[in-house]
Formats: C-alpha cells, sequence, structure tokens
C-alpha cells in the first residue's frame, strides 16, 4: 500500500498523495521551490481597454515565475527562446532573481510569438511563431525542486519529457493548455480535444480554466469532470473560471474561492498563470488549499491590473487581498 503524508492546518488537514513529498522535506542550498518548464513567449496583445503595440515578455515561465517570486519562493524555469528574444527580457527577469540557468537560446530559430486579441472575456490566439520543442536533453542533470510545473503553450513538450520530469520531482503540476491547442494554417489557434491519460496520470496538481477542462475530460459538468482528473491519480485539481472564482477539488470535497477583485482590468493576458505561481509558492511552504488558492486570486488580481507583465503585486498587498476572501470563506469551510 502505497504512504501518504498527512498535513494538519488551521481549516482543515489535507492528505497527499503517493507521489508527493513533503516540500519542505527537500532541503539543500541548491533546491530551488518551483521551476517552471515550457515556453516563453513574446506576446502582441491587444483588448478593448489596451493596445499594446510594442512586445511584451509573456509565456508561463513569466507569470508563474514572477508571482511565485513576489511571495518568497526561489524559482527557475526550462524554456527555449531563439534569436529574437530581446536581452532586455533576459535582464527584466535577472533583476527579478528568475534563474534562468535552464533556459537555452538557439542559434537561427525564432521564439515562440502570439498575438493575443480580446473581446471581453473571450480571447483570440494567433501563433506567428515558434522555438524548438523542450527534449529530454534540455533537461539539466543536475536539477533539484520541490515543485515543478509543467505547462506547454505550443505542444512543446512530449509524454518523455513529463515522464523524466516526474521522476525529478516529489511534486508534479500541470497546466495542460498548450496540449489542447490546435493551430491552422494561418497561425489561429483553437482548442482540440485532448487525450493525455498518460500525462495525467504522472501529476499531483492539475489546474486549467473551466472551458479546457471540458476539451481534457469531454464532460460540461464542471464537478464530474474534476472528479474524472482525479480518478487519473491527481490528488488537488484547480479550476479558475474568470470572475467567477476558482474551485478546488481535494480528496473528494470541492471549495470555491471567490474572486479577488481588481481596482481595474485591462488585460487578462497570464492571470491563469499568476494564480497557479502563487498557488505553489503558498503549497511549498505547507499553507492550507484554500488559502493557496486565495492567494493565486490575489495575484492574478494585480496581473490583469496591468498590460502583459508589467504588473504583480507585492507580497504585504497580495496577502491583504487574499485575506479578505479568505474571511468570506472562514464560515463556509467551518
Amino acid at each position: 500500500m502505497s504512504s501518504t503524508t498527512i498535513f494538519s492546518c488551521p481549516i482543515y488537514s489535507f492528505i497527499l498523495g503517493p507521489h508527493i513529498q513533503d516540500p519542505l522535506a527537500l532541503e539543500g542550498k541548491d533546491m530551488f521551490d518551483l521551476v517552471t518548464v515550457g515556453h516563453f513567449a513574446i506576446d502582441l496583445i491587444a483588448s478593448s481597454t489596451a493596445v499594446v503595440s510594442s512586445q511584451s515578455l509573456g509565456g508561463p515561465p513569466t507569470y508563474v515565475s514572477l508571482a511565485a517570486r513576489k511571495l518568497g519562493a526561489r524559482v527557475s524555469v526550462i524554456s527555449k527562446v531563439g534569436e529574437d528574444f530581446p536581452n532586455e527580457y533576459l535582464t527584466s527577469l535577472n533583476a527579478n532573481e528568475v534563474d534562468l540557468s535552464g533556459l537555452k537560446r538557439v542559434k537561427g530559430a525564432s521564439t515562440t510569438k502570439f498575438i493575443l486579441k480580446y473581446r471581453g472575456d473571450e480571447r483570440h490566439l494567433q501563433l506567428h511563431s515558434r522555438a524548438p520543442p523542450i527534449s529530454v536533453r534540455d533537461l539539466p542533470k543536475s536539477l533539484r525542486t520541490r515543485i515543478i510545473h509543467v505547462t506547454p503553450i505550443a505542444n512543446e513538450l512530449s509524454l518523455a519529457v513529463v515522464d523524466d520530469l516526474r521522476a525529478r520531482t516529489g511534486t508534479l503540476s500541470l497546466d495542460p493548455q498548450g496540449f489542447l491547442r490546435r493551430v491552422d494554417q494561418n497561425g489561429n489557434v483553437c482548442l482540440k480535444r485532448w487525450m493525455g491519460k498518460q500525462v495525467l496520470e504522472l501529476v499531483d496538481v492539475y489546474k486549467s480554466s473551466i472551458g479546457e477542462i471540458r476539451m481534457v475530460t469531454g464532460l460540461t459538468n464542471l464537478k464530474l469532470a474534476m472528479k474524472k482528473i482525479q480518478d487519473y491519480g491527481v490528488s488537488i485539481v484547480v479550476v479558475t473560471k474568470g470572475m467567477e472564482g476558482s474551485t478546488l477539488l481535494h480528496e473528494g470535497v470541492f471549495y470555491d474561492i471567490p474572486v479577488c477583485k481588481p481596482r481595474i482590468v485591462r488585460d487578462l493576458t497570464g492571470a491563469g498563470d499568476a494564480y497557479i505561481g502563487a498557488f505553489l509558492a503558498e503549497f511549498v511552504n505547507r499553507k492550507t488549499l484554500y488559502w493557496c488558492s486565495c492567494v493565486g486570486s490575489a495575484a492574478a488580481s494585480f496581473v490583469v491590473e496591468g498590460v502583459g507583465s508589467a504588473v504583480f503585486g507585492e507580497k504585504k498587498e497580495i496577502y491583504k487581498r487574499a485575506n479578505g476572501i479568505y474571511e468570506e470563506g472562514r464560515e463556509y469551510l467551518e
């Protein structure tokens, strides 16, 4: 029988599945808290509230890492970019203490680039260029981290890579967004069904949007879809629902987390990535799952107040907003 670890916390206790090790039990000065695996992107963002004619730094490694770093996590990335990746982006990431030792700049290649057009909450994606895929050979042999977050955006990761990453960490997290994307001859991106059983069976933490989980499972009922993901052996399932907040499933129990309302919404890009980055930064420190979700919502609320990856709240600000919706849920949890 597989062993489990039980963490006790003020609101409830949660049992971690057989894959997950106590994150704080993994120590060492070279140990990262969180490593994000997937492509950086260069984004051109257009919305009803803002138009950005200049390129901006994007991709999950940006939003996940910066959100987690604001909360004190030690973060790194495994990614590939092309020769067109601006040096100013590298300077900015280094200034924010994002470790880039796992980043490869490929001679003669282009960086993954998207044109993002928003109409209300709806987003249209167009893929302009794609960086080379990330292979097993690109994974640092010396990689030591408490959590790995797998988050493709242009189908750049294979099952072999995910399988290799599974063996390198106690907690493997997944956002399947890139596995679900079909690109037509003009670069237009739409969602497709993804039969990802072999990947999902390797995962401890799953996060996606409500639209994406329906494409993964083929189910329109949210609770049934989340239960289906958990049936693959996933311990923690998180689904973001835009301005309707998020839903968390663990050990068969559902928790609804209110949305943290931003002062203004300028751009929705990266909100989901910031959410899971902040969630995992708190999770690595044994915080309650409900609190992790509140912090995730708070981090996302700051990101949408800017355009692209320009705005991230500071730790005290994030905690203040998170505490507001945490208190809303205290009676519900009890």
